[in-house]
C-alpha cells in the first residue's frame, strides 16, 4: 500500500511540474480565441528556455510573446498570420517544429544520420568480436609435453 501512495505522490508532483505558466490575467474572455492562443503558444519556443514552449515557460519574454499572440488574435489575425508575424520577427527558431528547409536540413537530418552511424558501428563491432569455439582446440604432442613440463616445474 505504501508503494501505491509513493507512486501517487510521484505522479502528482510530475503533474504539478508540468503546469502551464499562463496566468489568469493573460487569458482571453472568449474561450474559442483562448483555445487558439493556447494551441499557438504550444507551437512557439521560448527563446530564453529554448526547450519549452512559451505556454510552459515562466520567462518574461515568454509572457510577452503569449500576450503578443493574444493581441494579434483579438485584432483578427488568423493562426497562420500570427505565426508568420513571429517568424518574420524572430526567424524559424521561434517555432518548436521548424519547417524542413535547406537552412534546417542539418537539424532534421542529423538525428537519423547519427542513428544509422550508431547502428553501423554496432554491427562492425559485433563482427570484429572474436567468436569462441564450443570446444577448446586439441594440443599437439609438443604442446602437451611443454604443458606437462610446466606443470611439473610448478609443483
Amino acid at each position: 500500500m505504501r508503494g501505491l501512495a509513493a507512486i501517487g505522490l510521484f505522479v502528482a508532483l510530475l503533474a504539478a511540474g508540468a503546469a502551464q505558466a499562463v496566468t489568469p490575467d493573460e487569458m482571453l474572455k472568449d474561450p474559442a480565441l483562448e483555445a487558439r492562443a493556447r494551441a499557438l503558444s504550444g507551437e512557439l519556443r521560448c527563446m530564453v528556455c529554448q526547450n519549452q514552449s512559451i505556454d510552459d515557460s515562466e520567462a518574461p519574454l515568454a509572457k510577452d510573446l503569449r500576450l503578443l499572440v493574444r493581441e494579434r488574435l483579438t485584432q483578427g489575425d488568423s493562426d497562420r498570420q500570427v505565426l508568420d508575424f513571429l517568424v518574420a520577427r524572430y526567424g524559424n527558431f521561434v517555432l518548436l517544429r521548424p519547417p524542413v528547409e535547406w537552412q534546417t536540413l542539418l537539424l532534421w537530418g542529423l538525428p537519423p544520420l547519427a542513428l544509422v552511424a550508431g547502428l553501423i558501428g554496432l554491427v562492425m563491432a559485433a563482427r570484429r568480436r572474436p567468436t569462441f569455439a564450443a570446444e577448446p582446440p586439441v594440443l599437439s604432442g609438443d604442446e602437451q609435453k611443454k604443458l606437462a613440463a610446466l606443470a611439473k616445474a610448478g609443483e
